[in-house]
């Protein structure tokens, strides 16, 4: 048994993320409807993402693009009103992802009693952002310096829009990883947010490191997931979940139930 079910209750959990609508000095924020809009688009997706089953929820700033490897105050601050806004009607467990600064994820996770924060948190890359570099044991020293050491740590290992710059392949990331850093999870993603995970990769993952969770982490479909829980722990699923399947739709209850029907006759 995996801590799946100790934190957010099964395993072959499936993580449903929230997008957030772009925060004040994103590129695509609107000034206009401003932060009490983009409260109210917030619980629209939540509400429709719990009442169709989801077994957890991240909240994440993901229509911030282009992302930020340090993100900006005010982002960290916008998305902690937010969810402080949202908190007493959320009912599943919970995580943060602020895209792209694992410094900032953990800092909104003790700000608002998240579980589980995803980032990149090991190696350097070069990517749409430019040379991405990270700092893992810096970043564990904050989290445990915050206070959040009981925070899970999702660590993703294929970068979206990016590429590892040393000649290793994944299974030396993978074990070397888990080894080095202590991974509470390792996902596995496509090029992009909706783009699917390849299963291949997913099982050289998950055959060389068979004690630590693996989660497929984009591009996941109803089509799909079955052959994904053979492999993976679980999921993080986004994109499947909107409207026409569309990244910058908002989530359409209907497509989320026909999908957590699916999980749970799989499960």
């Amino acid at each position: 048994m995996s801590w799946l079910k100790e934190v957010i209750g099964t395993e072959k959990a499936i993580i449903a993320m929230l997008h957030m609508q772009a925060m004040p000095g994103d590129p695509s924020y609107s000034k206009d409807k401003g932060m009490a809009w983009i409260v109210e688009k917030a619980k629209r997706d939540l509400d429709a993402l719990q009442e169709g089953g989801v077994d957890a929820i991240m909240f994440s700033n993901e229509y911030s693009l282009p992302y930020l490897t340090k993100v900006r105050t005010e982002t960290v601050a916008c998305m902690a009103r937010t969810i402080g806004e949202l908190k007493q009607y959320i009912s599943v467990p919970y995580g943060v992802n602020v895209l792209w600064d694992p410094i900032a994820s953990l800092d909104l996770a003790v700000a608002t009693d998240a579980k589980f924060v995803r980032e990149i948190f090991t190696g350097v890359y070069a990517s749409d952002f430019g040379l991405w570099n990270t700092n893992c044991g810096e970043v564990v020293r904050h989290q445990y310096a915050i206070g959040a050491e009981n925070v899970k740590l999702l660590f993703n290992i294929v970068p979206e829009a990016a590429k590892y710059l040393a000649d290793r392949d994944i299974q030396q990331i993978a074990k070397s990883t888990v080894f080095n850093c202590k991974p509470d999870a390792l996902c596995v993603s496509g090029l992009t947010a909706g783009a699917p995970t390849d299963t291949s990769t997913l099982k050289v993952v998950k055959d060389i490191v068979p004690d630590t969770v693996v989660l497929a982490n984009t591009g996941c479909k109803k089509e799909t997931i079955r052959n994904i829980f053979e492999i993976a722990d679980g999921a993080v699923v986004a994109t499947t979940f909107k409207v026409d399947g569309k990244f910058e739709n908002p989530v359409d209850i209907n497509r989320v139930k026909e999908f957590m029907e699916i999980v749970k006759d799989a499960r």
